[in-house]
């Protein structure tokens, strides 16, 4: 038998020292012959460092200088790691003892797949699905994001119907493997976007150069989500919207640009009423920030962007829902995954 590759998992840290006390013992006791556990600290004003050292001296220490965000500070850890497959896992993620085997197994099977990605459970909900990553992402027609097992805000009780290995668009950053050549062959992640949907960025690039991303169901690990930003704050809300715009500009196929953006600009507009009409102007103005920012980026940013990768249609990737998820979900309804391509009104 070959031998295992090597696996570094690299658990990126913000403050997050009530987290490294809940969730580094389990991590600690994973089962994997080839394995080093690796604590990214991005600049901690707390005593993370520390801690880690003194209760945990098996785990080595990254201190980046800055914190850069989740997308920078990989880019920076990840030049100090040699392995053959990077795990990248949030600081607030419990795992199980064998949760790692599965997917590397998975991942020697299909060498073609640059990023897979376990089941993401609830740390809150243990048999419910989380909402950052669930049974892996998807993406429908017009750019919006969400997963199997979980539609904008409503998450799905995992009752084992998502227990296939299946390809999909985009494998959660909360827990993803990654081999570390397909990583660095892309460049890591887009520094400038600094947090939220990096991750989907560079699964898209990953597709692009005709890499596979897959979800397998034999490993789970339970999120507790929102560690750094919570849901509802205007700041996660402001990176979502202004990413994902960027995301749609750099990886889209030309002749799908416009009309896919113009659309957006009507739906997000739509939505931004809708936060004002709710009373949340605070949501409102980070969408309209958003935007403002992800023009600034067009105007500046993109001229300086070298992109060698072939543009391919998104009809033509994995993981794409060929229609529009959001009218799907609120005028028809369907808020589980398995209803989205059901005919008739549910």
């Amino acid at each position: 038998m070959s031998a295992l590759p090597s696996v570094a998992v690299v658990i990126l840290n913000w403050n997050g020292r009530d987290f490294l006390g809940k969730f580094l013992p389990s991590v600690c006791a994973s089962v994997y012959g080839n394995l080093e556990i690796y604590l990214a600290d991005n600049a901690s004003t707390d005593d993370s460092v520390a801690f880690t050292q003194q209760h945990f001296p098996s785990v080595k220490i990254i201190r980046n200088a800055t914190n850069s965000g989740f997308a920078g500070g990989y880019n920076e850890a990840l030049r100090h790691v040699k392995a053959d497959i990077f795990v990248l896992l949030n600081q607030d993620v419990e795992v199980e003892a064998n949760w790692i085997a599965p997917v590397v197994e998975h991942m020697q099977a299909n060498p073609d797949m640059a990023a897979c990605q376990p089941k993401l459970r609830a740390w809150h909900d243990r048999q419910s699905f989380e909402y950052a990553g669930a049974a892996g992402g998807w993406m429908d027609i017009l750019g919006y994001t969400f997963c199997r097992g979980r539609i904008l805000y409503t998450t799905e009780t995992d009752n084992g119907q998502y227990d296939t290995p299946q390809d999909i668009f985009w494998a959660s950053g909360a827990a993803l493997f990654i081999r570390s050549a397909a990583y660095f062959e892309m460049g890591g992640f887009d520094p400038y976007f600094f947090a939220h949907m990096e991750e989907v960025d560079l699964c898209w690039r990953l597709q692009r150069a005709g890499y596979r991303i897959g979800y397998c169901p034999h490993s789970v690990v339970y999120h507790v989500g929102g560690g750094s930003l919570p849901q509802g704050n205007p700041r996660k809300l402001y990176l979502n919207f202004r990413n994902n715009l960027i995301m749609l500009r750099k990886n889209l196929h030309f002749q799908e640009q416009w009309i896919i953006l113009s659309q957006r600009l009507v739906l997000d507009m739509l939505a931004a009423a809708k936060s004002l009409a709710a009373g949340k102007p605070k949501d409102m103005m980070a969408i309209f920030r958003a935007y403002r920012d992800y023009y600034r980026w067009r105007r500046k940013v993109e001229k300086t962007l070298t992109d060698t990768l072939p543009r391919k249609r998104l009809f033509d990737l994995q993981g794409v829902f060929h229609g529009i998820m959001i009218w799907r979900y609120y005028f028809l309804n369907r808020r589980k995954f398995s209803e989205l391509s059901k005919p008739g009104k549910k």
